[in-house]
């Protein structure tokens, strides 16, 4: 008998061979959820847990073929986005987008590692806000990363609403900042609108370092969007299993801990495990 399929989810980012991050991370991340992935190589990566040695970026004619190839073949129900690479890889991602205008698109914006390797330089920048960002549905910085968007845009501050406002401003439909970098026991994710904050969760700080703690969020964003959860259900869901995979992590090597992303037996996308505060470590 014929077995209906489960949402199609494309991610498009780097390889981490540690599968702490990048497309590794997305596809244990949206297979937890049900999901189908695919799976569109940007950029190699030689890294461990400690941090980038090397990044290469494809060809940006290689990312769009094999965009395009996967786009003939299967319907996708929603596109997660990461490290782009290039600026010409950025412009061929945001021509692949613009023709499948009713695709959520969640966009994680990886500007560099947690140890601090850069990846993405001005004129890279400069290509996400003006190409990926108006084609965004939901933008989910941490708040350096949200600050150094916010700077390009011309806004010298440190308030993060006002961050928030200028990204979308810049044609973004939603931003959530994470709060991992600030101060304080509790960790304040906040998701943002048009018309201001639409939702803050506040979570318990887990000690310790994660590497790919943003790539689960974005993709469990993303993989609960393609099963029809709304923005806000779709955020809250993810916040709930992106703090389970990282209290659950483990530390294989000598630098960050892993996310484990199959915590829970049975898991259901857009059902938390168990309700409370909780945090990001």
């Amino acid at each position: 008998m014929p077995v209906a399929a489960p949402p199609v989810v494309m991610s498009l980012a780097a390889s981490d061979p540690t599968c702490g991050a990048g497309l590794q991370a997305d596809l244990l991340t949206l297979a937890a959820h049900g999901c189908h992935p695919l799976t569109v190589v940007t950029a190699l990566t030689v890294q461990d847990t400690v941090g980038v040695e090397a990044l290469l970026p494809l060809d940006a004619d290689w990312v769009t073929a094999q965009a395009r190839n996967l786009l003939e073949d299967m319907p996708v129900a929603a596109f997660k986005l990461g490290l782009l690479g290039s600026v010409e890889t950025i412009a061929v991602v945001a021509e692949v987008l613009s023709d499948y205008p009713d695709t959520p698109v969640v966009f994680d914006p990886v500007l560099a590692s947690g140890r601090g390797d850069v990846f993405a330089d001005e004129d890279a920048i400069a290509a996400l806000i003006e190409l990926i960002l108006p084609l965004t549905d939901i933008l989910t910085p941490n708040s350096l990363e949200a600050r150094r968007l916010a700077q390009e845009l011309g806004a010298e501050t440190s308030d993060l609403a006002e961050c928030a406002r200028r990204l979308i401003e810049a044609g973004c439909q939603h931003v959530l900042v994470t709060g991992t970098h600030e101060p304080g026991a509790r960790v304040v994710n906040t998701l943002y609108g048009s018309h201001g904050p639409l939702r803050r969760d506040a979570w318990e700080r887990l000690p310790g370092s994660y590497h790919g703690s943003g790539c689960t969020l974005a993709s469990a964003i993303a993989a609960n969007l393609a099963w029809g959860l709304s923005v806000q259900e779709a955020v809250r869901a993810a916040q709930e299993y992106t703090w389970h995979s990282l209290a659950a992590g483990f530390r294989p090597g000598m630098g960050q801990y892993l996310p484990n992303r199959l915590w829970g037996e049975g898991f259901r996308p857009g059902v938390m495990a168990r309700g409370g505060d909780h945090a990001f470590g």
